[in-house]
């Protein structure tokens, strides 16, 4: 089942503010037409048919041309004296619908034409459904098949483990299902990842339009890939936008959860600033995040170094950088965003790279939203709602496709078929550009592995920054850190008085340092590095226990980590409102289903790139065994997750 907005919400595209229907001021009229200016044709075009209901401006000579960049060009290949005719055609019709309430909506059927024709090449019909939530045409939420009685709802209490993007998408969805539920949360603030980095220039390298709920899309991004202070504004607006705020307990740490087959019930231990503490639930979700422990290296020597020595995560700004030898250990997507500004102040910048990175360019990646921009998505019915899309589509499942070994293909080594060895052309023709005249850089820069195999790096000025005079890239390793330098196994040398720790996280502990306890611990059941979870949500033999962002679920390939939040969070509350209905305590996944979707998972990895022999990355464990990424596409996992199945689970 499901059910449109809550009242009083206001859906993407919708003009921000109910006026009167009596045509809008000239001051209006002036912007409307100095931002159609900026304005994306493709998505003009969809705004007209929804207000003129002519089909006209879905076929020749106004259909879009195919682009497969990520931002497609505002014309949409379209000629000047096209465009123009579209832009006249939308301030005429706009300024009609100016306070309107009475305009007939699009017959849902013809959106996946629409869809189509805005990004010039054909969207298979089984991704419409789920673009259509995406876009707030068809919101879907699980609602009650029968009114909950209050007291099931209270014994079904449940625990939502970190206050970031994914425990906030579950608080929500059991906030609207009218669940009970507390949020813990270690640090004094909400945000999660966005609130630990605050390294200089931490920022999204998945397009803002796309990284936000589709239940509460920001119109105001200033940027279309935005930094952490602004990300972390809008995480703040709509904890306070869904009234979350006063459901968490910050500065509480938890640090072991115990599962009482008796009681059925979990017992969780925490840690407060007024000392130890439990809390009782009926569920925990944990939503504590798959990059939120650092990993920091266990060199020799490293605890004599005289300097100061700090994690990206954990950035130090108290730390004057200003005219200081800075050693950087690691060349990874942290160090990539933040090398620029440390080379601004360096006196001596040394790069340790253990491994080059495929970097690809975006020459959006600093490019800031127009105030005309700006301008369309607040005020322009459906503008933003097909602006989403076009993000969307274009950083979603297109290049999924590409990532699978050809058996046929004569060069394995370098790529995986031919699209994938196109990919690797044109990014090393940009490196080559980038680094003209360094034969030295491009030695150390190059990658003999195919693209995608480890996380593909945005360019940030990353082959600017490290061509300059006081910048080293060092490839040896490191064999010891010394009292006031970091020395290679090649037995070189490099002073330094600020450590820089680029090194990751510990990305396969999926609820580390947390001790979680039923008939074993999972960190038992998880020996070896070696997690598994059906859908990556939940873990045999621990009922009630589910996952946000567990093993498998993490995008190489596309898409955006809130979209995977939204699709786990509507699967457990769903999964959870069952329950309250039919009267069942206890859920717990069956071993048999959980075995046979993680050989599913483990055969579709053995052909994709992430398994590759030539390269490590963090994705896989010391067997070789992917468990961090997913390989599945958006729309497979969607379907995955559209609605839990009670024949999976043993219920009690």
């Amino acid at each position: 089942m499901s059910h449109h907005q809550p009242a009083g919400e206001r859906g993407p595209g919708t003009p921000e503010d109910a006026v009167p229907a009596a045509g809008p001021p000239p001051q209006w009229r002036d912007e409307l037409r100095a931002s159609l200016a900026d304005a994306d044709i493709p998505v003009l075009l969809m705004v007209l048919v929804h207000l003129t209901g002519d089909r006209k401006w879905i076929e020749e000579p106004f259909r879009p041309k195919r682009d497969v960049r990520l931002f497609p060009h505002e014309s949409g290949g379209l000629s000047e004296e096209v465009q123009e005719t579209v832009r006249e055609a939308a301030r005429t019709a706009i300024e009609q619908a100016y306070g309107r309430t009475d305009i007939a909506p699009v017959d849902p059927d013809r959106y996946a034409e629409m869809m189509s024709v805005c990004v010039g090449e054909p969207v298979p019909d089984a991704y419409t459904p789920l673009l259509l939530e995406e876009m707030g045409v068809r919101p879907w939420e699980p609602t009650w098949a029968t009114p909950p009685e209050p007291a099931r709802l209270d014994a079904t209490h449940v625990v939502v483990v970190g206050a970031g993007l994914s425990g906030l998408c579950a608080a929500i969805r059991l906030k609207r299902a009218g669940i009970p539920f507390t949020v813990l949360e270690q640090n004094p603030e909400v945000g999660g990842t966005w609130y630990d980095n605050t390294y200089p220039e931490s920022g999204v390298d998945t397009p803002n339009h796309f990284y936000s709920y589709s239940f509460f899309p920001s119109l105001d991004w200033t940027s279309y890939f935005s930094k952490q202070p602004e990300m972390l504004d809008y995480i703040r607006r709509t904890v306070d936008r869904f009234g979350i705020r006063d459901h968490i307990r910050f500065s509480t740490t938890v640090t072991r959860a115990t599962w009482d087959a008796d009681r059925r019930r979990w017992t969780l231990d925490v840690r407060t600033g007024d000392g130890p503490a439990t809390l009782d639930a009926g569920a925990v979700i944990f939503a504590v995040g798959q990059l939120s422990q650092p990993s920091i290296p266990d060199f020799p020597g490293l605890v004599d170094f005289t300097g100061e020595v700090f994690h990206t995560a954990r950035w130090r700004h108290d730390v004057e950088l200003r005219d200081r030898r800075v050693a950087m250990i690691g060349a990874g997507a942290s160090a990539m965003q933040v090398a620029r500004s440390v080379a601004d102040q360096a006196a001596q910048l040394t790069i340790f790279q253990r491994s080059p990175e495929w970097v690809a360019p975006n020459p959006d990646y600093h490019r800031r939203v127009s105030g005309e921009k700006l301008w369309l998505l607040r005020n322009v019915p459906h503008y933003a709602q097909w602006y989403r899309f076009v993000r969307f589509w274009r950083y979603g499942d297109g290049l999924h496709k590409s990532l699978f070994r050809d058996p046929e293909w004569p060069h394995p080594e370098r790529a995986m078929n031919a699209n994938n060895d196109r990919h690797r052309g044109y990014l090393t023709k940009y490196l080559l550009e980038q680094l003209d005249g360094r034969p030295d850089l491009v030695e150390k820069c190059l990658p003999d592995y195919p693209p995608y195999g480890k996380r593909m790096l945005v360019d940030n000025d990353w082959f600017t920054t490290i061509r300059r005079p006081h910048v080293d890239l060092v490839t040896d390793g490191v064999a010891r850190i010394d009292a006031d330098a970091v020395v290679t196994t090649a037995g070189d040398r490099y002073p330094a008085d600020v450590i820089i720790m680029a090194t990751g996280f510990h990305a396969r502990r999926f609820v580390a340092p947390i001790e979680v306890v039923a008939h074993r611990s999972l960190a038992e059941v998880w020996a070896d590095d070696n997690a598994t979870a059906y859908l990556g949500i939940t873990v045999p033999g621990f009922p009630n226990l589910f996952l946000m962002h567990g093993p498998n679920t993490a995008l190489a390939h596309g898409g955006s980590v809130i979209f995977h939040a939204e699709c786990q969070s509507r699967y457990i509350v769903s999964l959870l409102m069952t329950l309250v209905e039919r009267g069942v305590d206890a859920v717990d996944v069956r071993q048999d289903v959980h075995d046979a979707y993680v050989k599913q998972i483990d055969d579709l990895h053995s052909r994709l790139v992430w398994s590759h022999p030539g390269m490590t990355n963090w994705y896989r464990n010391a067997a070789g065994r992917v468990i961090g990424v997913s390989p599945w596409r958006l729309l497979d996992y969607w379907q995955l997750t559209r609605s839990p199945d009670l024949a999976d689970y043993h219920l009690a």
